[in-house]
């Protein structure tokens, strides 16, 4: 692979997957290619330095069908550029959904399909992969499988899974890391009427929050740089906000929607479950002291602030980079909401009949390429043949060891179960259904998934963006 690679500029680090470490070594190259962004990429600049807590967090806005049938719920998008505002007054260009930082968020309920169509308003290709879906090939996302500027694509959604949380971004290859980067994500639910029972927290005390690490300049630019320097953290879109609540409980979908790191959340005061992870509720609620998940991946929690005086603060903090969302107690409402000593059982695991090995690392012998065992990605090559309604283990590795570099796994079309790590714990993180798991440099992780319902290719790869777009991506073809 040569120096140039359709898409942003990309300054590689031989530490760029742990660059929130103090030890991360400098630049040790850079890959400049055709900048899609809003504004030119200008690298070198000094981040802004944001005062926190200077204003509300937003919430999404809820997408509204544009018709509806006895059968389907249907949606129109608009991929467009836009400016908005992310520090108070300035004005930051954005690639956006609808013209907002955060995307609408689409509502679906099991069992009944959805349709949205997406227009591409941009100069550049885009396409969009529903990121935890199972759905056929062809509303995947596809990599290589593109809207052109001016065009549209509907893409059917059946949501045949039960409730979880699932969100929607770009995933044009080479394109990638600099399309999600600017903006082009957004939240999808799945609501389940069998959890209705539960009494879980709903309605405007249900909150999605996405967050995402940011470069900003002294202009409010978007800065796509150095992935260490992007040391401003966005809750919903705004820099370190305050949100107000009320003394009850609230139900709370993180979101990690930064190209490349991880979060160690934790609250000083009040109590904290974790009730979800990627593929919706746990089997019971797991009281926390923190919660820990990288690039891609959600953690569903129930925060109870009931008893906390009128006028007191509770900081939602990372272990790492301090502060990111302040919640402000304001007034003590009526609460019937619970969190119920059991949520939703597993499904049992059928026994796996497949064994294979993933392998993730970089090659820096030139301009650092991305590569799953020992080959970058190219779309024409099916690297798993797997039969249709088998079972299988992929047990995956972490192979950067030089560096320190640290990686997590997606896996399309199928969410899974961790089964064990190597040279690293399992931890209440790796709980629940999947899609995404961190994997430590010098570490493996096995899981299991079946591959049920669909025929066709589907991509895995390494979600931190900046690695999969040059490489650290590969393809499994699912056959009758």
């Amino acid at each position: 692979m040569g120096g140039t690679v359709a898409g942003g500029l990309f300054v590689a680090q031989r530490a760029v997957a742990n660059e929130t470490s103090a030890t991360a070594p400098t630049a040790a190259g850079r890959f400049a290619h055709q900048h899609a962004g809003p504004v030119p990429a200008r690298a070198g600049v000094a981040p802004l330095t944001v005062a926190p807590f200077q204003v509300r967090m937003p919430i999404p806005p809820i997408a509204a069908p544009v018709r509806q049938s006895t059968t389907c719920d249907e949606y129109e998008v608009e991929v467009r550029r836009a400016q908005v505002e992310v520090v108070p007054g300035l004005t930051t260009d954005v690639l956006t959904y609808g013209g907002g930082l955060v995307g609408p968020t689409i509502r679906g309920r099991t069992g009944r399909p959805v349709k949205v169509t997406f227009r591409n308003s941009l100069d550049v290709p885009t396409n969009v992969h529903l990121h935890g879906a199972h759905v056929a090939a062809a509303d995947d996302g596809h990599p290589m499988d593109l809207i052109q500027p001016g065009a549209a694509r509907v893409y059917h959604y059946p949501n045949s899974q039960r409730g979880t949380t699932l969100w929607y971004h770009d995933h044009a290859h080479g394109l990638e890391a600099e399309h999600v980067y600017y903006g082009l994500h957004g939240f999808y639910l799945i609501d389940d009427p069998a959890e209705q029972q539960l009494r879980l927290p709903t309605g405007n005390h249900d909150v999605p929050i996405m967050l995402k690490d940011v470069k900003l300049d002294d202009t409010g630019a978007l800065v796509y740089d150095i992935p260490a320097e992007r040391t401003t953290v966005l809750a919903n879109g705004k820099p370190t906000p305050f949100f107000p609540v009320s003394a009850r409980k609230y139900r709370f979908r993180l979101l990690n929607a930064s190209n490349e790191g991880m979060y160690t959340l934790s609250i000083d005061k009040g109590k904290l479950w974790q009730i979800g992870t990627d593929g919706g509720l746990l089997p019971a609620p797991v009281a926390r002291p923190a919660v820990t998940f990288g690039s891609a991946e959600r953690v569903d929690v129930v925060i109870d602030f009931t008893g906390l005086p009128s006028g007191s603060s509770v900081i939602l903090r990372d272990a790492d980079k301090g502060p990111v969302l302040r919640f402000d107690v304001g007034w003590t409402a009526p609460d019937t909401s619970r969190v119920p000593a059991r949520l939703r059982a597993l499904p049992m695991l059928p026994q796996a009949t497949v064994e294979r090995d993933v392998r993730m690392r970089f090659d820096f012998t030139g301009d650092p390429v991305g590569l799953i065992n020992d080959k970058a990605y190219d779309p024409n090559r099916v690297d798993f043949t797997i039969k249709r309604g088998s079972t299988e283990i992929w047990t995956i590795h972490n192979d950067d060891t030089e560096f320190g570099l640290l990686h997590t796994f997606h896996m399309h079309l199928a969410q899974f179960r961790v089964l064990s790590r190597t040279g690293a714990p399992m931890t209440p993180d790796d709980a629940g259904d999947k899609d995404t798991v961190v994997v430590p440099a010098g570490t493996s992780v096995r899981v299991q998934a079946t591959f049920d319902g669909y025929l066709g290719r589907y991509a895995y790869h390494c979600h931190f963006l900046e690695h999969s777009s040059i490489g650290m991506m590969a393809q499994m073809e699912i056959v009758p």
